[in-house]
């Protein structure tokens, strides 16, 4: 096999490097011999990550590794709703705000940790009320809103596994994640807002339990007041919780006990269902969010974009934050409802300091156009960061240009559902970043980039992105289904665990994701990633976004057809010239083995509710293929528009 086969092709190359301002790295909560510490004593150094918490019951052995099943903090106990409430407000904390609420129709409210502690208290009484007990599942399926955070922490506080399903998702979907877990309760709300309209919930909730299932109540939040359907399991939120005392006496758990459960897409049509424990968990999302985010909770307002239907709302809304005693802001609604600058005004109204957020909103305010940002005061933000997915340089620069007004450090994070926390990403007042780049792993972490052989492959060469020691938060296995865990995550190199994506190391050493290698193109024997091209059209002025995707090729074995998005202001005419253009712009950046074979100006691109990118409908749509299931995109008719679009490019061909 030629070594075009065994790694990815190494392409573009970053020259452009940012060091931390030195005010910020004087005070950074991260100081460069944190990775010295850590790599002289792994196991010494999450002892002392462990010990910032709260435990009623110290631990006898820090790791039991068995792979792959790893306990970490074995005997110890602890509660995780008493880590991220009780102990601040015990401390004298609890006037500081955890919450401002901003719905999406512009009502508010200011909730602080005394106020999140007294409602989590009643909440978790309820749940006792209702018949749940320890190791209970309970499905969460909500809207953005401070009950769905209050719900997970008083399943916490009682020791019941929680599972939240993203409020997006179909009454099939519902389903299929309660049977799995096997949930004893539903907890939901009427409905929310989002593009300033109400949506309902409960009518899926609905449909959902009309298939088998050993669901005992549902409880229902009243966030709409639109008209409901009733039944005799269903219990309003206000007045089961609202009439519950005022205290409640939580129980510690062990450190290994199940913290929640949450599924992500598998490559077969069934999900996988993710758990994670709460000892080690707490430890790393409350590690990570310190010193990669450089939290001062006495003066930070962070801000989180994402759902807590996703990992990132829960390590980085609910637990981490919550357990460093961070101010938060928590939105409801869209970010262009009811007009474009909506993200941008809430920051200059907290004073929002920190913003965690993804590349594919980032790229889609550079297609909104920089009037937008620029009309809103953001010079409270100190730190920005990115999560989701591999960012492209030129959106990196833009966000640190426009939104950061050219002061802000970048902290762009790799991690995954299955990790439960960051792993790979700069510390802001240590790390000189590259636009694009994830830099490094954190201390405490090891990963390595690998070819087909499980062999590192040095600086300046692509391949598989594995990590070969365990960590604190890391998954314990897929719910229910042992064989699954070790077949998806532990076989394609032997006791490793392999993250499913690819990335390079460029001629420093830096980490670059590549995105998922189910999504690398081979043309003419060489192994291209999607990101890169991607990348390089995005470098171009006229572009805001791009999706690339390989298509069946009898000449090269694949061909590159590429799907982009304009930016506001450029025009479609002359549209032919454009193609040319950008065909020729990647060319240049990249080397002409990366050319595309077509390109096509499209007007959206498909994407779940979270904001990926669905490239395998792309592959429909450029092999002629019939369009595979659209059933989980943010808006189902962009696949309409985008066949059409290719079908009257090729008619003028």
């Amino acid at each position: 096999m030629s070594q075009a086969h065994e790694s990815l092709e190494n392409l573009l190359h970053e020259e452009r490097c940012f060091a931390p301002g030195i005010e910020f790295a004087a005070s950074a909560n991260a100081q460069p011999e944190i990775y010295e510490r850590a790599e002289r004593d792994p196991l010494a150094f999450w002892q002392a990550q462990a010990r910032e918490l709260t435990w009623e019951q110290p631990w006898s052995a820090v790791l039991e590794w068995d792979m792959p099943y790893a306990k970490w903090f074995v005997g110890g106990k602890l509660n995780a709703s008493v880590n991220a409430l009780d102990r601040h407000v015990g401390q004298g904390r609890g006037d500081r705000v955890a919450f401002y609420f901003e719905g999406e129709p512009g009502d508010t409210q200011t909730i602080t940790y005394a106020q999140l502690l007294m409602e989590v208290k009643k909440a978790a009484n309820a749940l006792t009320e209702i018949g749940i007990t320890a190791g209970d599942r309970v499905a969460i399926y909500m809207p953005m809103i401070p009950e769905a955070a209050i719900a997970m922490l008083a399943c916490a506080r009682i020791g019941a596994p929680h599972s939240v399903v993203f409020g997006g998702f179909s009454a099939d979907a519902l389903l299929s994640r309660i049977q799995d877990a096997d949930a004893k309760l539903v907890i939901t709300a009427d409905g929310g807002f989002r593009k300033g309209a109400a949506f309902a919930l409960k009518p899926a909730v609905d449909e959902a339990l009309k298939g088998k299932h050993n669901v005992e109540k549902v409880l229902v939040v009243a966030r709409t007041k639109q008209e409901t359907a009733w039944s005799d399991r269903d219990i309003w939120w206000h007045e089961i919780v609202d009439r519950q005392p005022l205290e409640h006496v939580a129980q510690s758990f062990d450190s290994e006990h199940p913290l929640f459960i949450l599924y992500t897409s598998g490559t077969t049509a069934k999900p996988k269902g993710i758990f994670h424990t709460t000892g080690g968990y707490l430890t790393q999302v409350a590690y990570t969010h310190k010193v990669v985010f450089d939290i001062k909770a006495e003066s930070d307002v962070y801000w989180c974009t994402a759902d807590v239907g996703w990992i990132t709302g829960h390590s980085y809304i609910v637990y981490g934050p919550l357990i460093n005693g961070t101010t938060q802001v928590m939105y409801e609604g869209t970010p262009d409802t009811p007009h474009k600058g909506r993200i941008f005004e809430i920051i200059a109204k907290y004073g929002v300091t920190i913003l965690y957020t993804a590349p594919t909103l980032i790229r889609t305010w550079m297609k909104w156009g920089d009037e937008f940002p620029c009309a809103h005061d953001l010079t409270t933000l100190r730190l920005l960061g990115s999560v989701g997915e591999p960012i492209n340089p030129e959106a990196w620069m833009w966000y640190r240009e426009i939104i950061g007004g050219n002061r802000c450090p970048i902290v762009d994070t790799w991690w995954q559902t299955e990790t439960g926390a960051i792993m790979i990403s700069p510390l802001p007042g240590i790390t000189a970043t590259k636009p694009g780049s994830a830099m490094g792993v954190l201390p405490g972490i090891s990963a390595q980039v690998v070819d087909d052989s499980a062999k590192p492959v040095g600086n300046g060469r692509g391949g598989f992105l594995i990590l070969d020691k365990p960590w604190p938060s890391m998954l314990r296995g897929i719910w229910g289904e042992d064989d699954r865990y070790k077949q998806t995550y532990w076989s394609r190199f032997e006791g490793i665990y392999f993250a499913g994506d690819g990335a390079k190391l460029d001629e420093d050493g830096a980490i670059w994701l590549l995105g998922r290698v189910d999504d690398v193109m081979n043309v003419s024997g060489h192994r291209i990633s999607t990101t890169e091209v991607e990348s390089a059209l995005v470098s171009h002025e006229a572009v805001a976004e791009a999706a690339v995707v390989g298509a069946a090729d009898a000449m090269t074995g694949q061909g590159i057809v590429a799907f982009v998005i304009l930016r506001g202001g450029i025009a479609h005419a002359d549209g032919e010239a454009l193609l040319v253009e950008l065909r020729n712009h990647v060319a240049k950046q990249i080397g002409p083995i990366a050319k595309p074979r077509q390109i096509l100006i499209v007007n959206e691109l498909p994407k779940t509710r979270s904001g990926k990118i669905m490239r395998r409908l792309l592959k429909d749509v450029a092999e002629d293929r019939q369009v595979g299931d659209a059933t989980t995109l943010a808006d189902p008719n962009v696949m309409k528009l985008i066949a059409a679009g290719l079908q009257s490019a090729k008619d003028e061909d």
